[in-house]
């Protein structure tokens, strides 16, 4: 833990190959849509640090490779993560009508596992920021209220 930060959080971005983990991670800590973006071998990290609740937090974020056959590779990074961010494609198309997952859907199965909710896009930023936020104002609460 540094000095310049209250808390450290470790994340994994987890999802299968191609739904936009790297993506997803390049747009919170650069701001910006990460062009031309290859499957990832093994895994890639990245970490930015936060404000939540009055407290400086870093987050450190795992991003894992979503191919099977580098399962047995990312297992070993699943220790001592405080959240995950499962990440997957509603369509591989810009358009609502193809859309293979509905809100409603998604929204539904995130409920009935306790899971929080959230959709994102990678490509023009809107709620990439706020999945994070809300992830790690969960878990600061969570360590708070003991």
């Amino acid at each position: 833990l540094s000095s310049s930060s209250d808390f450290l959080f470790k994340f994994l971005v987890i999802g299968s190959a191609g739904t936009g983990k790297s993506c997803l991670l390049h747009q919170f800590i650069e701001n910006k849509f990460k062009q031309d973006s290859n499957h990832t071998i093994g895994v890639e990290f990245g970490s930015k640090v936060v404000n939540v609740g009055g407290k400086t937090v870093k987050l450190q974020i795992w991003d894992t490779a979503g191919q099977e056959r580098f399962r047995s590779v990312t297992r070993s990074y699943y220790r001592g993560a405080a959240g995950a961010l499962l990440v997957y494609d509603i369509t591989r198309k810009d358009l609502d009508a193809d859309r293979e997952v509905t809100f409603r859907e998604a929204s539904r199965c995130a409920r009935e596992n306790e899971l929080m909710f959230l959709e994102t896009s990678a490509l023009t930023g809107e709620n990439v920021e706020e999945a994070f936020l809300k992830c790690a104002r969960t878990i600061l609460n969570k360590i708070e209220s003991g």
